[in-house]
């Protein structure tokens, strides 16, 4: 059997005390090339077609075959001590690699957990995501998605029904959209990619979105999310091509949301100037395997972009802010190899250009139920912020009201912010306006801060809220914007 590199660990990230959940396991190993096809039923494509158009292969980090059992251990937290693997798991018929979802776990206090898993005989471990546990119910849940994916059909891996298998068998998120090149997708394939979402569809475990990516070269890239079981393809160039004007047309009428990404991109990006619509253009993707579009790296930006021309000044997401669009912050994958959620294209062997890039990110949802229609309404609300595929728990709130809202009053402004990782945070950096207004280098897995600001203020002032772990992993709010007036 392979040497084993770690063992990955997923929990929820909200649970009520006395609530059962369960845990996604994943034992993992050094990351080979493998035949695309891991979900049955369908025409197994390997060979000569196991690679994109860009040169990627489909990759695995799990051991075809693996037996032996994990260790859990958390605080406060009563389940199963162990969970042998004999052969019979993985996530398809079939299936011999060493991936289980292990239930029965319950936490029996308040608080801020996580759960260890490790493997006795080689010492591989992993920790879990931050889990908060609260007394009653919550309100609202934290759940975790990648919205943004490619296919087989334009220049990714995959066809649809093998990236949701993905996504919610072995990526462990909570919902998902394919958002493929719409200029590459025929009529008759977008039908089909709309049947595979509603089929993948499955309201308190699995929730998927209809989505495209309406690629221009003049406006930059947009994705678009309908709300409901269907929506039309919108492309900037071939059938039925549309302008960006009609794509926010096209938006309004459906009630969809158009959302902007890498948009700090010389080659791929979005000039600000161009247009905005911002009943409909309401959130954008701040960050995805092509860096993070926040801020310039001469600002402090750890992972710029790169690739294509590397960054343009002008179009980062603070220029759009500052600008007065309201944007809500969301992250992405933009992946194009096969594996939402937990992405290996930084693996790629002979992909010179890969080295250019950076791991995907994801979008933290404060839901009230795990469904299609209350994912778009916290999509729609900017109920949401973005990280670098970390798990990190983050809630803000101003004078009450959670990120993404919109404020009215001339009084004091109580910012609070609570943020749990798994590693402790390195730093809290709170934004008034775009420019850095406090710092807390916390150096604790688990804080509780609170801000006032009783400076007056000018019409529009905005908030957000920046979050670094000691491993880089990194989290941005979305903001919550202060009008003058009475509340």
């Amino acid at each position: 059997m392979p040497p084993l590199a770690k063992i990955r660990v997923v929990a929820p990230s909200t649970v009520a005390v006395g609530e059962l959940f369960s845990v996604h396991v994943k034992v993992l190993a050094a990351p080979y090339v493998t035949p695309w096809t891991c979900y049955q039923g369908l025409p197994r494509v390997a060979g000569p077609f196991n690679r994109s158009p860009r040169g990627i292969r489909y990759m695995d980090n799990v051991p075809k075959e693996w037996t032996g059992k994990v260790r859990f251990d958390a605080p406060h937290c009563t389940g199963p001590d162990e969970f042998r693997f004999d052969g019979r798991q993985g996530v398809f018929p079939g299936d011999t690699r060493p991936i289980a979802t292990v239930s029965g776990f319950c936490f029996d206090r308040p608080g801020t957990w996580v759960l260890s898993a490790c493997e006795p005989r080689s010492g591989a471990c992993g920790v879990s995501n931050p889990v908060k546990v609260t007394a009653e119910k919550p309100a609202r849940r934290l759940v975790w998605g990648d919205p943004h994916s490619q296919t087989v059909f334009s220049d990714g891996l995959r066809c649809p029904e093998e990236l949701c298998a993905f996504a919610r068998d072995e990526g462990a998120l909570d919902f998902f959209a394919v958002s493929d090149h719409a200029e590459w997708v025929s009529d008759a394939q977008w039908r089909y990619f709309t049947d595979v979402a509603n089929a993948w569809n499955e309201p308190g475990r699995f929730t998927t979105l209809i989505g495209l990516e309406w690629t221009s070269g003049k406006f930059g890239h947009r994705n678009v999310y309908y709300p409901g079981a269907a929506g039309p393809i919108l492309r900037s160039a071939g059938p039925g091509a549309v302008d960006l004007a009609g794509l926010y047309r096209a938006a309004r009428a459906e009630g969809a949301l158009v959302v902007p990404h890498h948009s700090a991109n010389c080659q791929m990006g979005v000039d600000w100037t161009r247009g905005h619509d911002p009943e409909v253009e309401r959130l954008c993707e701040v960050y995805s395997i092509w860096g993070n579009s926040e801020r310039p790296a001469a600002a402090g930006n750890p992972r710029p972009i790169r690739a294509h021309g590397g960054e343009c000044p002008g179009q980062h997401v603070l220029d759009a802010l500052r600008l007065g669009r309201r944007y809500g912050l969301v992250g992405g994958g933009d992946i194009h190899d096969g594996r939402p959620g937990d992405e290996l294209h930084t693996q790629q062997p002979d992909m010179p250009m890969y080295a250019d890039l950076w791991p995907q990110g994801i979008t933290g949802a404060w839901v009230r139920e795990l469904t299609r229609e209350a994912l778009f309404e916290a999509l729609w609300e900017r109920r949401v912020y973005a990280t670098t595929n970390a798990r990190i728990i983050l809630e803000f709130t101003l004078n009450g009201a959670p990120m993404g809202a919109q404020l009215r009053g001339d009084g004091p402004r109580l910012l609070r912010v609570n943020a749990a990782h798994s590693v402790p945070i390195a730093r809290v950096e709170v934004l008034r306006g775009g420019d850095d207004w406090q710092c807390e280098t916390p150096d604790k897995a688990c804080i509780a801060l609170e801000f006032t600001d009783t400076e007056p203020r000018t019409e529009g002032t905005w908030y957000s809220v920046r979050i670094t772990g000691i491993d880089g992993a990194m989290a941005w709010s979305s903001p919550i914007w202060v009008d003058g007036g009475r509340p």
